[in-house]
């Protein structure tokens, strides 16, 4: 399956406690509870999602998955037509090649790129393209586990060496804006685009359609929604169509 062909609007389904949540700025109890997330993951399904993006918090935070039930199920409610990413806790090559081989198109890495940046290496040797590298960036520096380590790391420069050593595409995520509806960050996201070849998923902050659109003239392959899906704001096919 070739990665995002056309510009893509991906729903979020972060997984916390094995339920659907959306945090705050990141910040761990901050999360608004959505109920089952295969129910959640079936709705951006029969709205024509074609890639979901999967997130285990807990195992974001705790640096273990624990909520590999849950992302198992939904795995398994997709077809082979729309593609999963998943992160939170992958922190070892047999982690992730684990899901990969499981039916999981891109394993996303986060702490565990920036703690051991082989391991993108290493995974991309027996499943080119498949690593997604997760840069989460606060205050304009890279932060880790679970949002709450600082980097020194800068998101473009970042970007770019993982290109190098292999990474399919990148995540970046503006953490200072992520959950609150208040809009993006477009510099920021057109920064790390320029600074590679691959794609560039930004995550973080989209309140409505407009920003939508922004983020598509940035550069960016495509764009992962959340709370703005959940609350209402606009829905999945009007994104997609926009």
């Amino acid at each position: 399956m070739s990665q995002f062909p056309t510009f893509e609007v991906i729903p979020a389904v972060d997984v916390q406690e094995g339920e659907a949540v959306q945090l705050v700025a990141g910040e761990r109890d901050s999360g608004t509870r959505y109920g089952d997330p295969v129910a959640a993951a079936e709705r951006w399904l029969d709205e024509g999602a074609a890639t979901l993006h999967l997130v285990d918090l807990d195992g974001a935070f705790e640096g273990e998955r624990a909520n590999a039930d849950a992302i198992a199920a939904i795995v398994d409610a997709t077809g082979d037509d729309v593609a999963v990413q998943v992160g939170g806790g992958i922190r070892t090559v047999a982690d992730a090649t684990s899901l990969l081989d499981a039916g999981v198109d891109r394993v996303i890495l986060g702490t565990a790129a920036v703690e051991n940046p082989g391991i993108v290496e290493e995974i991309s040797e027996t499943h080119p393209g498949s690593v997604m590298v997760s840069l989460d960036a606060k205050a304009g520096e890279v932060v880790v586990s679970g949002w709450t380590e600082g980097t020194g790391l800068d998101p473009a420069a970042a970007a770019a060496r993982y290109e190098e050593l292999g990474a399919g595409s990148i995540l970046f995520t503006n953490v200072d804006v992520e959950g609150q509806l208040s809009g993006i960050d477009r510099e920021a996201v057109e920064r790390v685009v320029g600074a590679v070849d691959i794609p560039v998923v930004a995550s973080g902050g989209v309140t409505d359609l407009d920003d939508v659109a922004a983020l598509r003239d940035a550069g960016a392959a495509a764009v992962v929604v959340g709370t703005a899906l959940y609350e209402g704001r606009f829905s999945l096919r009007e994104a997609m169509d926009r």
